[in-house]
């Protein structure tokens, strides 16, 4: 893409090792028109990665409830960060009824900022976490689908069924490289007094990085020594040495 590189080698080898706009040429002061078309497909891909959300059928597929937070709107969701980290009443009521209390694990799926994460990644990724769980001898509750949350209320699903871990698979925040990247964060027995330092985190699960079936099972390992631990975050960073 670009006119007469003075090395075209340097140009190649930079673009082999990031998905990054570099050496995509210019005409005079603007972007060529390919590059031009191809920026307005990854930024409208981006938006629709927000905005459309996982359908229910989709959750169903995954065998998976449907919970809900006080977001009862994307606008709400978008605007008021506290409303997407609270599950709403009938939703916590639900918990207490349906899920399993005292496992190891809990297991959360969520929307978060990237529909388009979730569907690319959680029908590989799901079954290889369970597996990884179940080959080590760990237990779980019932997994279920969030909409509309935020990272933190895993604190008040861990407390409602009284586990050791409990890791939320969210999609991440769509970006113009792609808008499928998930996250993966874990925290052991989280409590009102837990803040972002106490929280592992896996991120760029997509095909372009960490692939959906590697990272289950990565997972299942990483949950398993954060068992051992009993400790996430900066502590079990310091722990494993």
């Amino acid at each position: 893409m670009v006119d007469h590189p003075k090395n075209a080698r340097v140009i190649e080898a930079a673009q082999a090792i990031t998905p990054a706009r570099i050496g995509i040429g210019r005409a005079g002061t603007r972007m060529k028109t390919h590059s031009l078309l191809r920026f307005r497909i990854d930024h409208a891909a981006a938006q629709d990665a927000v905005l459309r959300g996982v359908s229910d059928e989709f959750i169903h597929r995954l065998g998976l409830p449907i919970l809900h937070t006080q977001a009862d709107t994307l606008e709400k969701y978008l605007m008021d960060l506290d409303a997407g980290r609270k599950l709403d009443d009938a939703s916590v009521e639900w918990i207490r009824n349906n899920c399993p209390t005292g496992k190891q694990v809990q297991i959360i799926v969520s929307d978060g900022l990237s529909s388009s994460a979730v569907e690319a990644n959680i029908p590989d990724l799901l079954p290889a976490l369970i597996q990884g769980l179940e080959m080590n001898h760990i237990t779980y509750g019932k997994p279920v689908f969030i909409k509309r949350s935020r990272v933190w209320v895993q604190d008040q699903v861990a407390q409602l069924v009284d586990c050791d871990v409990v890791i939320s698979l969210i999609g991440e925040r769509p970006g113009l490289a792609t808008a499928e990247s998930l996250s993966a964060y874990m925290v052991y027995r989280p409590t009102p007094q837990t803040v972002e330092a106490d929280r592992t985190v896996v991120s760029n699960i997509h095909r372009g990085g960490t692939p959906p079936i590697e990272a289950g099972a990565y997972l299942a390992e990483l949950i398993k020594d954060i068992l051992a631990f009993k400790a996430s975050g900066v502590k079990f960073a310091a722990s494993r040495g």
